[in-house]
């Protein structure tokens, strides 16, 4: 199965960048149909994935896709999932 990964290891500290590269990668999900889009917010304090959630709950993207699925085995990956 097809699926994109963004890695926020490497922006965690640059806030602006973070909802950028959220927005690319789900709008990518969506032009190229790919069916899942794996985010590494890392382990952390948790804020990062907090952050994450907090992007993905905003109306205009969660109608772009169709679940959020919390890795149980990952506490540091999120997994959103389309249905093209």
């Amino acid at each position: 199965m097809a699926k994109l990964k963004l890695d926020l290891h490497d922006i965690y500290n640059k806030g602006g960048k973070i909802d950028d590269a959220l927005q690319q990668a789900i709008e990518e999900a969506v032009e190229k149909r790919i069916p899942m889009v794996e985010i590494i917010p890392g382990k952390g304090s948790g804020q990062l994935k907090k952050r994450v959630l907090r992007f993905l709950e905003q109306p205009a993207i969660k109608r772009l896709y169709h679940r959020v699925e919390k890795d149980s085995k990952n506490f540091g990956r999120v997994f959103v999932h389309f249905r093209h």
